[in-house]
C-alpha cells in the first residue's frame, strides 16, 4: 500500500528545492495556496481534482526529511 503525506499547496511550495517543480509550474497546473496535494514515499506530487488525483511532478533529494519536518506528519 502506497503511503502519502497530505498538505496544502502553500506548504508544498515551502518544501520545494531548486531543481524540483517551480512555484510558477504549480500555478500552471492549478495548485493554489489552499489546494490539497499529497506526496508519496517516492517523491511523486499529486494534486486533488474533483474526481481524482493527478501526478504533477516530483521531489528529489532529502524530501522525506523536509516533508516530515515541515508538516509534522508521518507517512500514512
Amino acid at each position: 500500500m502506497m503511503k502519502f503525506i497530505e498538505m496544502t499547496g502553500s506548504t508544498l511550495e515551502s518544501i520545494i528545492n531548486d531543481g524540483e517543480i517551480h512555484a510558477d509550474d504549480l500555478l500552471a497546473v492549478g495548485v493554489q495556496p489552499e489546494t490539497i496535494v499529497r506526496v508519496n514515499q517516492h517523491g511523486d506530487i499529486e494534486v486533488r481534482r474533483p474526481q481524482r488525483w493527478d501526478v504533477i511532478g516530483g521531489l528529489i533529494g532529502n524530501f522525506d526529511e523536509r516533508i516530515r519536518r515541515t508538516t509534522g506528519f508521518e507517512w500514512a
